[in-house]
């Protein structure tokens, strides 16, 4: 792992705290692909809040919002690298992180990292919302997403007419609305996906290559992992909850809630993400 940071391209980040207050320690949010840091910033406004001793550092993972250029390997190995190379150069005192869906693997593979570099910041907690350890098959959602990318890359004369075009390919109208904010300007005055469809698909297809059961199995030493399950959504199935659940038992780190909603939670129930997280975040 290179040292060098002045040669890394930095991502994209925004800090969130409760006004007036410097936070003894952060919360890094990591978000789902085609997202970006700003999907959670109703939840990060509304955690300060409750808990101003903490800050939110809200990431542009690589290649999504405005962490624009970074170069292969697209992996989730390298979308942690770049999240461990932010908080060592920028002195962000990350005790704890959560991921959603892809961001979810991207937060335990990040543990690991995090555990073996003397300089990195000494995580506490990390929290997996809706994202599954194991590997799988890509399909899905999201990876059906790839179809409007590239088949459907605009440009589109309005964000209605982009809209349209993702609904068109059987997508609810509230997720078309979320990935239109995707649209950016092209030089003729029209609206193009800002998203890589050959990267998004490179970084979806090492999702579902990567197995993080190490670090559900055998967390880091002094850190807790809290596996947040939507009630609706089928990402985290019978079996990995169970296997989920059994490493509780065994270390006694490992911490399984169950909430109503689907796999968006930060909108489909905020309220109980909220509640989660002011129960169980806490300073050592």
């Amino acid at each position: 792992m290179s040292t060098d940071l002045s040669a890394l391209r930095r991502l994209n980040h925004d800090r969130i705290t409760a006004p007036g207050v410097e936070p003894a320690a952060w919360m890094v949010v990591l978000h789902g692909i085609y997202g970006s840091g700003r999907n959670w910033a109703s939840i990060a406004r509304r955690f300060v809040r409750a808990r101003p001793e903490w800050g939110c550092v809200l990431v542009d993972l690589r290649n999504h919002g405005s962490s624009t250029g970074f170069l292969p390997p697209h992996t989730v190995e390298a979308c942690a690298n770049d999240v461990l190379q932010l908080v060592r150069a920028e002195g962000i005192d990350a005790r704890a992180l959560l991921g959603h869906s892809f961001g979810g693997k991207v937060a335990l593979e990040y543990a690991w990292h995090a555990a073996i570099v003397p300089d990195a910041p000494h995580l506490e907690q990390i929290w997996v919302v809706d994202s599954t350890p194991a590997l799988g098959t890509p399909t899905g959602t999201a990876w059906r997403m790839l179809r409007v990318l590239r088949d459907r890359p605009g440009p589109f004369p309005n964000r209605e007419a982009g809209i349209a075009a993702v609904e068109a390919e059987g997508y609810a109208r509230p997720v078309a609305q979320w990935m239109s904010t995707n649209l950016v300007p092209d030089e003729a005055g029209g609206l193009r996906w800002r998203l890589d469809a050959d990267v998004m698909e490179e970084l979806l297809r090492s999702f579902f290559a990567v197995d993080a059961w190490d670090s559900i199995d055998h967390p880091p030493p002094g850190c807790e992992i809290h596996v947040v399950k939507a009630h609706d959504s089928s990402v985290i199935d019978p079996n990995v909850q169970a296997h989920i659940e059994a490493a509780g038992l065994a270390t006694g780190r490992v911490h399984m809630h169950e909430v109503e909603g689907g796999h968006w939670l930060n909108a489909d129930n905020p309220d109980a993400l909220q509640r989660l997280l002011g129960a169980y975040v806490r300073l050592a």
